[in-house]
């Protein structure tokens, strides 16, 4: 049984271009996830209060930690004023919802009775100024940092009665007293999934410094370098987008803005972060002959209807837009073309969305495949804010991969095709969406064919496991009942994960050839697999942590269904020097990210600092 089952079918609705009115469940708002926290202010560094129309972000309030003295039980130190609560959960929900709920940890730590754990005076100080208790030495506040491997921003524009309205709300927000009766049932979670560590390989991966991608913001990221493209033709060409808004041309060691998405789409945001922005773009396969390019981008909840929504009473964080242009001269330096919107998504929150659109570049003209273009769609935190029903289904569009027909027109809304190959085109279900290629993923953010052909999509997961899967049409890769090869209590507590059941071969899902757990790295930078000039990393998958900046690889040849992998890990040599992306960014969180230039070559860069790392040798390491 396929979780939306148990659910009423009114709840979940794929909305034409035409307004419409929904019965829903009233259901409590907030979602976290571990891709990493962004700065809870606007452009004028300041809070979101509730009446203004600026983007939400993030503030990390404290967890349970041993020796805390917790407020009074007999003295109540909190507002119990509704006015004060309504209040404080405005502001929450406008700053805090993406890293915080009171159901899940993720990016920020479970809030659920964070008063009664932490005293008032120390909460209050952590939330106006996080950086500021860090420095200051303060245990708990030290182990936040180290636990999460990030610091929350200061919010020190806060009035006091507005962290106290907030301090109010999140009192008010007590556990459950009663326990989950369908964790009993799993039994023992498993506080170490993959107990053997990710080895030490006998090789160092060396790396020259190329350039620095140009500041977008002030602080940390400096730059939110994402992905790299190589548009073929006569002269080949290489792209990079940085998820504020623009897209560079790279030309040896020079980034020249080629399109500002602010410019072209005045409802556009790349705020809060967490993957928001310029999230994607792709060439078709023939853009030299009919200028076709193709971009995702975030506007702001309800800029207008979407053609994949869901009840009313589920908040709208923001929207996905997937939008055709159409260049009238491709080989132009400088963008210049009309945008055609394609289709429309609404998210449950800031974190998962469209982060990836790509053609198979293997696919010939002759081929079924040829000219669609593939779309990941992550599930906007859907699952641990407890709306499952939205996940892992073939009637909704969260969580899945999609293959649709750009140059078609037989879909609802008429703006795009509906390829007949798809695995659900033809199942004549009314109800089932012909769009779906797979389904079952948290944040499937890559998309990639190895030079042998194999479709590698990794997901980045929760608190548990990291990991890459091979593509396959109609396969379920198990989010959110999966992680890993692990079951996870989507229905309770997510932060745990336990063995599968005896039973598990009835659900069919399809497990990862690659994975490591948390105690190895906290999100999957996915890579390539090398087909480069450097001999000793021919057929190697090379990808990392975006987190920590480690980088490892796997044999590509042992990339196979109903295996895992063996990880090993490179020692890096930047520009001649033994070292780490943390110690060169001087950052807990590197944001690494991977990618593939001209002649195969293999660059990597850091949000964190904006720099471009190219590989330019790899040796062995006999000093290990």
């Amino acid at each position: 049984m396929r979780i939306n089952q148990l659910v009423p079918k009114f709840i979940l609705s794929r909305k034409t271009r035409r307004p419409q009115t929904y019965i829903g469940l009233l259901l409590f708002s907030g979602v976290i996830a571990f891709q990493g926290c962004v700065s809870g202010k606007n452009k004028e560094n300041q809070p979101v209060r509730t009446n203004q129309q600026t983007s939400a972000n993030n503030p990390v309030f404290p967890a349970n930690h041993s020796g805390n003295t917790g407020a009074s039980a007999s003295k109540n130190p909190y507002s119990t004023d509704e006015h004060d609560i309504i209040h404080g959960k405005q502001l929450f929900q406008s700053n805090c919802t993406a890293c915080h709920n009171f159901e899940q940890k993720g990016i920020g730590p479970n809030l659920a009775g964070v008063t009664t754990r932490d005293t008032p005076e120390w909460l209050t100080k952590f939330v106006r100024n996080a950086p500021e208790v860090i420095k200051s030495g303060d245990a708990k506040a030290i182990k936040l940092y180290e636990e999460y491997k990030q610091m929350m921003p200061p919010f020190t524009a806060f009035t006091p009665g507005e962290v106290q309205s907030i301090l109010a709300y999140l009192h008010a927000q007590q556990p459950a007293s009663a326990i989950d009766e369908n964790t009993a049932k799993l039994g023992p979670p498993l506080s170490d999934p993959i107990p053997t560590k990710i080895p030490k390989s006998e090789l160092l991966l060396s790396l020259e410094s190329i350039t620095t991608a140009p500041a977008t913001a002030e602080k940390i990221p400096l730059a939110r370098i994402n992905t790299m493209v190589v548009l073929p033709g006569k002269k080949n060409r290489v792209f990079i987008q940085d998820l504020r808004g623009i897209l560079y041309e790279m030309e040896g060691k020079n980034l020249r803005q080629y399109l500002d998405m602010s410019k072209e789409r005045p409802a556009f945001i790349s705020t809060p972060g967490l993957a928001t922005g310029l999230g994607s773009y792709a060439f078709h396969p023939e853009f030299y002959k009919n200028g076709f390019f193709y971009t995702t981008h975030t506007e702001k909840a309800n800029t207008a209807p979407a053609d994949f929504a869901y009840a009313d009473s589920i908040k709208v964080a923001l929207q996905w837009v997937l939008t055709e242009w159409k260049l009238p001269d491709p080989h132009a330096s400088v963008f210049s073309g009309k945008g055609r919107e394609l289709l429309r998504v609404n998210m449950v929150n800031q974190i998962h969305g469209v982060q990836e659109i790509t053609f198979n570049p293997f696919a010939k003209p002759s081929s079924p495949d040829y000219g669609l273009l593939y779309i990941g769609v992550g599930d906007g935190g859907a699952a641990e804010q407890k709306y499952s029903f939205l996940c892992n289904s073939n009637k909704t569009v969260w969580s899945t991969v999609l293959r649709i027909d750009p140059r078609g027109n037989n879909s609802k809304n008429g703006h795009y095709g509906i390829p007949a190959i798809n695995p659900f085109a033809q199942d004549k279900d009314p109800e089932t969406l012909g769009e779906i290629f797979a389904t079952g993923f948290r944040n499937p953010n890559r998309i990639y064919w190895a030079p042998d052909g194999k479709m590698l999509i990794s997901d980045i997961g929760l608190t548990n496991i990291e990991e890459l899967n091979i593509g396959k049409a109609g396969a379920n890769y198990g989010w959110p009942a999966r992680e890993g090869t692990f079951l996870l209590n989507y229905q309770g507590k997510m932060d745990k994960v336990y063995a599968l059941p005896a039973d598990d071969a009835q659900y069919n899902y399809t497990y990862p050839v690659v994975q490591f757990d948390h105690d190895e790295g906290n999100a999957f930078s996915a890579g390539f697999v090398y087909n480069g000039s450097i001999p000793l990393l021919k057929n190697k998958y090379i990808f990392g942590d975006i987190v920590s900046g480690r980088v490892f690889f796997v044999e590509n040849n042992q990339l196979k269904l109903g295996q895992q992998a063996p990880i090993q890990e490179f020692t890096l040599q930047m520009d001649g020097t033994t070292s780490t992306f943390q110690t060169i960014t001087g950052n807990k969180k590197t944001d690494l990210r991977f990618g593939m230039g001209l002649q195969n070559e293999l660059y990597l860069y850091t949000k964190t600092d904006g720099k471009i790392y190219r590989v330019n040798n790899c040796l062995p390491n006999k000093k290990i």
